[in-house]
This record gives structure tokens, C-alpha cells and sequence, in this order.
């Protein structure tokens, strides 16, 4: 009888995958997945970047200075007095955010006499730091602000739209996109953090 030939066979093993490589992969996988979560938190809620127009913050910032706002600590930790914050003027969300400090908080009574800002009926600490405002704008009449409300003014007092004008008046909580944080390098300007 005639011995058929086989066909050589060079590996009739079965492959197996070991649960050790599967868990290594699953692990992998969910690290992805939570550091891109994590990138798109981050960059969502303290990254959002808004440009300064104009000279109003000078010389913390200036025109064009690209800045970086947090939006969602200050709901946890509130709105100060000295905070640079960025908001929509008018509640505005189609206009470019402005930013500019918060010079009265909630509770206060603020007016502008003869160039000076008066908080509570007494000369703000921080006036010295500025020019005498030359417009007093709605701010002439003694104001005082609500609950929710805010009166911003620019570093560049006399070059500043801001709080004094009627078409922005107080800022509300809603009008509020965050606080800025940082402000990235531009021109002759480096990075640095923005305090209170």
C-alpha cells in the first residue's frame, strides 16, 4: 500500500491570549480614555483663552494679549474684590468678552467723586495705584450693588470702557465667563499668573 505524504506543518499550535495581555490592553485603553477626558476638562474650564482689546488693563495686560480664564473654580470659591475677571458686556454672548477688575462687590455702595472711587462712602485703598478718573460716568450717583452684581473697572482707568458706562453698568453673576489666571507672552510681555 502506497504511504500518502503529508504537507509539512509548521505550526498546528492553537494561539491563546493570556488574560495578563488583556488586562494590559483594557488598561491601556482606559488610561486613554480617562487622560483625554481629563485634557478636555482642563482646557474647557481653565483654559479658555480670550484676547485683550484694547488698552483698559494696561500695564498688567495689553492690547492683544491672549489670556487664559478659569472658568469654574470662582463658582466655588466667589468673586473678590481686586479679581480680573472676563465677562460679555451687556450680557452680550455675541460680543467679545471684555476683562477688566472688580473694584465692588456685592453689598457695596460704590460712587465716583472728583476722580476718586469711593466704596462704602470711604476712598478706595487701591486709588492710589491709578489716575483720577476724568468720567464718573453712571457711577456720579451713589449705587449700590445687588446680590449678584459687580463694579469693574480698567487698570487704564481713563482709557477703559467699563462699569461707568450705561451700556454695561453692573456686572451679574450671568454675565461672568470666569476669572483669568494667566496671561500668555506677547510682545514684550512674558507669562505670568494674574492675582488679586
Amino acid at each position: 500500500m502506497r504511504r500518502r505524504s503529508q504537507g509539512l506543518a509548521f505550526n498546528d499550535k492553537k494561539r491563546t491570549i493570556s488574560q495578563g495581555l488583556v488586562r494590559e490592553i483594557m488598561l491601556w485603553i482606559a488610561t486613554t480614555i480617562i487622560t483625554a477626558a481629563l485634557a478636555v476638562f482642563v482646557v474647557h474650564y481653565f483654559g479658555l483663552k480670550v484676547s485683550v482689546i484694547g488698552q483698559s488693563m494696561e500695564p498688567l495686560l495689553t492690547n492683544g494679549q491672549n489670556v487664559l480664564i478659569d472658568s469654574m473654580t470662582y463658582k466655588l470659591v466667589g468673586i473678590h474684590k481686586g479679581d480680573v475677571i472676563a465677562f460679555y458686556p451687556g450680557g452680550n454672548t455675541s460680543a467679545h468678552p471684555y476683562i477688566k477688575r472688580v473694584a465692588g462687590v456685592p453689598g457695596d455702595v460704590i460712587q465716583i467723586v472728583d476722580g476718586e472711587l469711593l466704596v462704602n462712602g470711604v476712598p478706595d485703598g487701591d486709588s492710589s495705584e491709578y489716575d483720577k478718573m476724568g468720567d464718573a460716568g453712571i457711577a456720579e450717583n451713589a449705587m449700590t450693588l445687588e446680590n449678584n452684581e459687580y463694579f469693574v473697572l480698567g487698570d487704564n482707568r481713563n482709557n477703559s470702557e467699563d462699569s461707568r458706562s450705561a451700556g454695561i453698568g453692573a456686572v451679574t453673576d450671568s454675565m461672568i465667563i470666569g476669572k483669568a489666571w494667566l496671561s500668555l507672552p506677547s510682545g514684550d510681555s512674558g507669562m505670568s499668573f494674574i492675582g488679586s
